[in-house]
């Protein structure tokens, strides 16, 4: 038996009496888990609330017996209930006691219920109880059902928020600081900052929940709605944002979600069933960050703190809060705090006061972190708990460099962090000052110096650094961020774009790297296993060509006049070269016989990162114009060790003898064939990677635009003739890595490392 069509309506005309009354909150709790389990036809409705200890303690019930209120308890993560709690998201069970979390207490009388719904209560974000439905019948529960319990759930949470039902210092309502002095996380942009903490986001708490006012509500909606695009046009038509730049494109997008009439009509519906606007807005926003947090697609995810901004921003204009930390007056050394952000919350701040961001979660890849990066703020990451419970105004040390963070750090941590911000701003200014000067070694011989790149912002970074080309550009992120394929045109015009841009400096293309943890939504795929060995790069491309000949077609066009420089990812045999390469002369006969503008020259290579083609060079390079070698997954293929796993992480070094001598059979087969050879990746990202590098041959290096001055001083102090006298001895020993006798070489002979 289900509930009638009309019951959520009238269950909220009588929750806001209830909520509304004079009545003892435990009171006014009771009237409401009785109301719930009448409305919604089940023979069970509890709430449970969250104590100091993290225990989950029964505080109402219609259904169980009496005596287990205020008795019965669970810790968070424990039984069905604690599940909720530490998940955050519902539960809809038609058979609860068979499930694996299931924990019976005898003292409910519960064995007698099969099916069991449970939503958390929430509040700012965080759980501070659970609500439940059972009944004896097994059944699912509908979706308009959970949509009213999660409903109920919100306004339950008034209680804890006014404090009438936990006594203060319970459940977070005056939470004890937390007492952590240094936090450890991702760096997202790098830099190095001193300042004060200042939390991003103001508390705004919803009091009110629900209103009989359906037309009101939607007045204000609209005015809120209203309100908030007017203060993103004005965030897009800031002088650093209106120019053109991958943080742009970013933004773009961000205004898609905006303005979203999917998202708006959820809203309207959430209100015309009682809610007032805000906690409509609150409602869907919980609702989408379940579904996204749920889903494995990581480009959803890391799309959850835009959507999170925007709900933010708009529960904030509809209560007259409007404003981040962003509006009020900033100390000139602001430190920004937040769980998570938005890139146009970024942008909202002044970049003369904002020294740095922290943030409890987010992700390198998200859209806040490349905006951090092209405006060169620092940004550290993925900090966790704890830290949006530091006060404001404490001072802050960020280390953007190897992802640390210090609250009211000590005297001796304090001056030495001083001291390498000036050190660091020295080393930069110094780092401008050779911009222009070859990277040449002292004893004459010229390491070709490249950046890896895949944004517009690269490009920037290229020129500023003095960088030579782009040895290699990701052209996955276009494909990334849209939700079908990019048309031909599109593509053809950004990769246009970018070779204008490099002003006649090479640009070399990869072709899509996607598959493993680069998902795109227009393409759907079961679930590997071990996706970094799975259905990726060149594989797909093979098997879905029609990718690929779209891919490349857009290249040429856009190469038209100038020379194409394309190579082809994840290749493990002479055979997939072909069949990748055929394809391309077929797009290029395709071209030509259409009567359309020509690349002037047309130079295919491959990455060389699977340990399997290292063994087939004799055949492979008589049909390459160049190898790039990606030191990365190459590196991490021939361990067989996953470069994501902090467990993993000293299990290997590029440094040791069997990869030295990997690297030294290729170097020199490219030698004896006459084949240009590029090295990408992190062991030349270091200038003391790049010494080992060097010494065994590569001439050409393509590595982060932050690494070009710190190798390009190592190169420019560098007697080539005198390394390589000594290294062929230190590369043979096969008992340990050589990191220590090239660090003593540097030392002994002023390289600066």
């Amino acid at each position: 038996m289900t509930p009638t069509k009309n019951a959520p309506r009238q269950m909220m005309r009588k929750l806001h009496e209830i909520m509304a009354s004079a009545i003892a909150a435990e009171e006014r709790l009771n009237k409401v888990v009785q109301l719930v389990s009448s409305n919604m036809m089940a023979e069970v409705c509890s709430a449970y609330f969250i104590r100091d200890d993290n225990i989950l303690e029964l505080f109402a019930t219609q259904g169980l017996k009496d005596e287990a209120v205020h008795n019965t308890r669970l810790k968070v993560g424990e039984g069905l209930v604690g599940l909720i709690a530490s998940s955050a998201t519902s539960l809809n069970l038609g058979d609860a006691q068979n499930h694996p979390k299931f924990a019976f207490r005898p003292e409910t009388g519960e064995e007698i219920y099969k099916s069991l719904m449970g939503v958390p209560i929430l509040r700012s974000g965080k759980v501070v109880g659970v609500l439940v439905v059972q009944n004896k019948i097994s059944r699912q529960y509908s979706d308009e059902e959970v949509e009213g319990l999660q409903t109920v759930a919100m306004v339950l949470a008034e209680l804890v928020l006014s404090g009438e039902l936990l006594q203060q210092g319970q459940n977070g309502t005056t939470e004890d600081r937390v007492a952590v002095s240094r936090f450890e996380g991702m760096v997202f942009a790098e830099g190095l900052a001193e300042g004060v903490v200042v939390m991003h986001e103001p508390k705004v708490e919803i009091i009110q929940h629900l209103s009989e006012e359906y037309d009101y509500q939607l007045s204000r909606l609209d005015a809120g709605f209203e309100n908030l695009l007017k203060q993103i046009d004005e965030i897009m038509s800031a002088e650093d944002v209106i120019h053109h730049g991958e943080h742009r494109e970013i933004l773009d997008v961000y205004i898609l979600f905006a303005r979203d009439k999917g998202w708006r009509t959820k809203i309207e519906n959430a209100i015309e069933s009682g809610l007032t606007a805000e906690a409509a807005v609150e409602k869907i926003q919980i609702e989408n960050r379940s579904k996204m947090l749920n889903t494995e697609d990581p480009y959803l995810r890391e799309r959850l703190s835009d959507l999170d901004d925007l709900a933010n921003r708009l529960i904030r204009h509809l209560m007259g809060a409007v404003g981040t930390a962003a509006s009020k007056r900033l100390p000139d050394n602001a430190v920004v705090v937040a769980q998570n952000m938005g890139p146009a919350e970024l942008l909202d701040y002044d970049r003369e006061k904002l020294k740095a961001v922290i943030l409890q979660e987010g992700s390198p890849t998200s859209h806040v972190a490349i905006v951090a990066r092209a405006l060169g703020i620092p940004m550290v990451g993925q900090l966790g708990a704890g830290l949006l419970d530091i006060d404001e105004g404490v001072q802050v040390l960020v280390h953007g460099l190897d992802g640390e963070v210090y609250i009211s750090a000590p005297p001796e941590i304090l001056q030495s962090y001083r001291d390498a911000i000036v050190a660091r701003t020295k080393l930069l200014a110094h780092y401008d000052d050779m911009r222009d000067k070859p990277a040449i070694t002292k004893d004459g011989v010229e390491i070709e110096l490249v950046i890896n790149g895949g944004l517009a912002m690269d490009i920037d970074a290229m020129h500023r650094t003095g960088a030579h080309g782009v040895g290699l550009f990701r052209t996955e992120f276009q494909f990334m961020i849209s939700e079908t394929l990019p048309r031909i045109h599109p593509q053809a015009a950004f990769y246009k774009s970018i070779i204008d841009a490099a002003a006649g400096e090479p640009v070399t293309f990869r072709t899509l790297d996607i598959g493993g943890d680069k998902e795109v939504s227009f393409l759907k795929r079961e679930k590997e296993v071990n996706p970094a060995l799975g259905w990726r790069a060149i594989r797909i491309a093979l098997d879905r060509p029609g990718l690929l000949r779209y891919q490349l077609r857009a290249l040429i066009t856009a190469a038209a006049g100038t020379t194409l420089n394309v190579m082809f990812p994840m290749i493990t045999t002479v055979d997939e070269f072909k069949q990748a390469k055929a394809i391309l002369e077929k797009e290029l006969e395709r071209h030509k016989k259409n009567n359309r503008p020509m690349p002037c020259e047309i130079k295919v290579g491959t990455m060389l990162e699977v340990p399997s083609l290292v063994w087939q060079l004799d055949e492979l390079l008589p049909l390459v114009d160049f190898i790039s070698v990606g030191s990365n997954d190459l590196m991490q293929f021939f361990f067989a060790c996953d470069r994501e796993n902090p467990r993993l992480s000293n299990r290997y070094d590029t440094l040791s003898e069997p990869a030295l001598k990997m690297f030294k059979h290729i170097a020199d087969k490219c030698r004896h064939y006459d084949v240009p050879l590029t090295l990408c990746g992190e062991v030349g990202s270091k200038t003391i990677g790049a010494l080992a590098i060097i010494a065994l041959g590569f001439r050409r290096l393509s590595i982060a635009p932050a690494a070009i001055g710190p190798v390009k001083m190592m190169i420019r102090s560098l007697d080539l003739a005198q390394l390589e006298s000594v290294f062929g001895q230190w590369s043979s020993r096969s008992d340990h890595n050589i990191r220590e006798e090239l660090i003593a070489f540097a030392k002994a002979n002023k390289v600066r490392i």
